[in-house]
C-alpha cells in the first residue's frame, strides 16, 4: 500500500508543473483578451515617425476631492497591479490615471524605437494634455520610479507631490555590472517560461514566501510566454532593460524640488545586472535598506517610510501599510 502511495505522490509531483502550465491563459500582445479593473482608454501618438496607442485608466471618484493622481507601473507589470490602490484612493476622492508605458500592458509595442525615460515621460503627458489635467501626485514603483523621477524633473510644474515605491535606479548599475547587448537581452527574454518568473519573483519579491493573492500578476505576466506575439513583448522588453541599464536618473535626485516621499521595503535586493557583476560587488547591488536612506539625503526634504522586512512590491506583499503611508503623505 506504502508503494503505490510513493508512486502517486511522484507521480504528482511530476506532472505539476504542467498542471500549472495548463491552466495558463495565453495572452496577446495587446492584452486584448484580459480584463483590466476599470475602463481601459487609448490615446494615439505619432511617435518616432509611427501611430501608437498608448492606454490609460481614469478612475472617476464618487464624490471627488480635487485631487488627481497618477500611478505608473514597474517593468515586470502594467497598470492592472495598481487596481486595489485605485479603488481605495478613489473612495478617498482622488481622481486616479493610470498609464500603460508603450512596450507594456495594452499599449502598443513597436517594432522599432527609442526607448528613453524622457520620451516615455513625453507620452505620459500627452494623456495629461489630452485630459487637459495640469496638476497632479505623481506615484512610480519599480522602473515607474525612474519614469516619474524623469516625469518630474521635465514637468516640475505639473507635479504637486512625488511618491517612490521602491523605484529602481537607485544606484548606476552601468558602473557596476557589464552590459548586456539588447540582442542577448532578447534571447535571454525569449527564454523565459512560468517557471523562471515565478523563481525570480519568489527571490527577489516574496523571499521564497507564496501567497495565491500574487498569482494573478504572474499569470498575467508568464500568460505571454504562450502567445505567438511573445517575440514582440520580449523585443520590448529587452528594450526596456537598456534604458534602465543605461539611462540611471540617480545623479539628478538632487535636482528635484517638489514634496517626495520614499516607500521602500528593506529587504528588497532588485538590482538590474546584477549576474553580470564580480562576485564581491554583486553582494553590495540592490541593498533598499542602505539606497533608501542615501536616496532620502539627495532629494531635499524627503521623507522616508521604510518597511522592514518587505521586498520589491509593498502594495502586494503589505498593502496596509503600504497604504497608510501614501494616504497619509497625500491627504
Amino acid at each position: 500500500m506504502m508503494y503505490f502511495k510513493n508512486v502517486i505522490t511522484l507521480m504528482l509531483f511530476l506532472i505539476a508543473p504542467t498542471l500549472v502550465f495548463s491552466q495558463l491563459k495565453p495572452l496577446d500582445g495587446m492584452l486584448t483578451n484580459y480584463q483590466y479593473p476599470y475602463e481601459v482608454h487609448f490615446v494615439d501618438l505619432n511617435s518616432q515617425n509611427q501611430n501608437l496607442k498608448m492606454a490609460y485608466m481614469d478612475v472617476q471618484p464618487k464624490n471627488p476631492n480635487g485631487k488627481i493622481i497618477m500611478l505608473l507601473h514597474g517593468k515586470n507589470f502594467n497598470g492592472a497591479y495598481w487596481e486595489q490602490t485605485a479603488k481605495d484612493l478613489s473612495d478617498k476622492g482622488f481622481r486616479i490615471i493610470i498609464p500603460d508605458q508603450i512596450g507594456f500592458g495594452k499599449s502598443s509595442k513597436p517594432k522599432s524605437y527609442q526607448f528613453s525615460f524622457a520620451q516615455l515621460a513625453v507620452n505620459t503627458k500627452a494623456i495629461l494634455d489630452g485630459l487637459k489635467i495640469n496638476k497632479l501626485i505623481v506615484l512610480g514603483h519599480s522602473m515607474g520610479g525612474m519614469v516619474a523621477t524623469r516625469f518630474t524633473l521635465m514637468y516640475p510644474e505639473v507635479v504637486e507631490k512625488l511618491i517612490l515605491e521602491n523605484p529602481i535606479g537607485l544606484e548606476d548599475y552601468k558602473v557596476l555590472a557589464k552590459y548586456q547587448t539588447i540582442d542577448a537581452a532578447y534571447q535571454s527574454e525569449l527564454k523565459n517560461t512560468y517557471q523562471s518568473y515565478k523563481d525570480y519573483q519568489l527571490k527577489f519579491y516574496y523571499d521564497n514566501q507564496w501567497k495565491p493573492e500574487y498569482d494573478k500578476w504572474l499569470d498575467l505576466l508568464a500568460g505571454w510566454t504562450l502567445s505567438k506575439d511573445y517575440p514582440s513583448v520580449a523585443w520590448n522588453a529587452a528594450l526596456t532593460t537598456d534604458i534602465v541599464f543605461n539611462q540611471p536618473v540617480v545623479y539628478e535626485f538632487k535636482n528635484i524640488k517638489v514634496p517626495t516621499l520614499l516607500i521602500i521595503g528593506t529587504r528588497d535586493r532588485t538590482a538590474i545586472g546584477k549576474d553580470r557583476a564580480p562576485k564581491e560587488v554583486q553582494a553590495k547591488m540592490g541593498q533598499y535598506q542602505e539606497l533608501g536612506k542615501k536616496t532620502q539625503r539627495e532629494i531635499i526634504g524627503s521623507k522616508l517610510v521604510e518597511l522592514d522586512n518587505v521586498g520589491h512590491l509593498p502594495h502586494i506583499e503589505v498593502y496596509p501599510k503600504f497604504f497608510d503611508a501614501l494616504y497619509n503623505f497625500i491627504k
